[in-house]
């Protein structure tokens, strides 16, 4: 099986269930894994799942404004696996940088496995 990874993609956004988030943003990162079995050996991009249109697809997904971050994880797999059909397994984690938590430091994130049937 083949893997593609698309780390550490950063992003200002206004996800988030309480309206002051929805209006000043928040930082959050993005990370991706889809697996594949090619049919060949790769040697062309069209043999292979292009990470340029995968980030594509991610900066769009994380430009429209949602209250959980699950449901973006849960959509971004859910279009990768429609979109490719060689897809078999993507996995995408999204991290909030400063969630609005009194007191706290750190992150706080989410992460989501799907698997073609």
């Amino acid at each position: 099986m083949l893997s593609i990874h698309l780390n550490n993609l950063s992003f200002y956004s206004f996800h988030g269930l309480y309206e002051h988030e929805r209006i000043t943003g928040n930082s959050f990162v993005v990370n991706a894994t889809i697996k594949y079995l090619p049919a060949t050996l790769v040697v062309a991009l069209d043999q292979t799942i292009d990470y340029v249109s995968i980030y594509e697809l991610i900066k769009q997904r994380m430009a429209i404004a949602t209250p959980l971050l699950e449901t973006i994880v849960m959509d971004i797999a859910n279009e990768i696996i429609e979109k490719y059909d060689v897809a078999i397994e993507v996995e995408i984690a999204i991290t909030k940088e400063n969630p609005p938590i009194p007191d706290f430091e750190g992150s706080v994130g989410v992460s989501y496995k799907m698997t073609r049937n």
